[in-house]
């Protein structure tokens, strides 16, 4: 069995991967928008439409000069999109208060408790976002953690939700790592440990795996 501890003994160090979002964003203003439309969508199509968004909309302010017709201009290829637009707008219209290009959220939204309480931003978006942008210890249960976490056995079937198996996740994963937990869970589960056809033969941990649907 493939236990937390050598999972991430192991496969950070023998899997190049550079351990960090791949959301594009050019401040944490674009940064919680991008995590926002991630939600049910991928990274990769997201991130053909945000260059262009942040462009003409980084910050706050910018966005609501773009309005929210403008914006689902914008975002109209990526899944639930109205909802999203809806949520970016009202999001924006209660940080507008802050200027400036290189945009930073003020120190009051810097814990998952605060920010949950912003449109569009769930347990799942905040954890990544005070991941990422502060190096908070909190493990965002994404598409790709949920489905690890189970094929490895470390959560149940009663774990259905990504709240439960986040819970369990903490409880099983050493708290040295909860704060990579999800940038390596996402990128071995997008190239490596995919869901279809796993790419066994290149899994550094194969050998521990005991997966229904192993691929060796």
């Amino acid at each position: 069995m493939i236990t937390p501890q050598k999972f991430f003994e192991i496969v950070p160090q023998n899997i190049n991967m550079d351990i960090r979002s791949e959301l594009y964003s050019i401040n944490e203003f674009t940064f919680a928008v991008a995590v926002i439309l991630s939600a049910q969508a991928t990274d990769k199509k997201v991130n053909e439409v945000t260059p262009e968004l942040f462009r003409v909309a980084p910050t706050p302010a910018k966005m609501l000069e773009l309005g929210i017709d403008g914006l689902k201009q914008h975002i109209r290829v990526i899944s639930f999109f109205n909802n999203k637009a809806n949520n970016i707008i009202k999001l924006a219209e209660i940080l507008a208060d802050r200027q400036g290009e290189n945009w930073k959220f003020p120190s009051i939204y810097h814990t998952r408790d605060a920010l949950i309480k912003l449109p569009g931003v769930g347990g799942k978006t905040a954890n990544v976002i005070t991941n990422v942008l502060w190096g908070a210890p909190n493990i965002g249960v994404d598409t790709h953690v949920f489905r690890l976490a189970h094929r490895y056995g470390w959560v149940g079937a009663a774990d259905n939700t990504p709240d439960k198996v986040e819970e369990k996740l903490r409880k099983k994963i050493p708290q040295k790592y909860h704060a990579i937990t999800n940038h390596v869970m996402v990128l071995f589960g997008r190239y490596t440990c995919t869901a279809l056809r796993p790419k066994c033969v290149d899994c550094p941990v194969a050998k521990w795996c005991n997966s229904d649907d192993k691929n060796i």
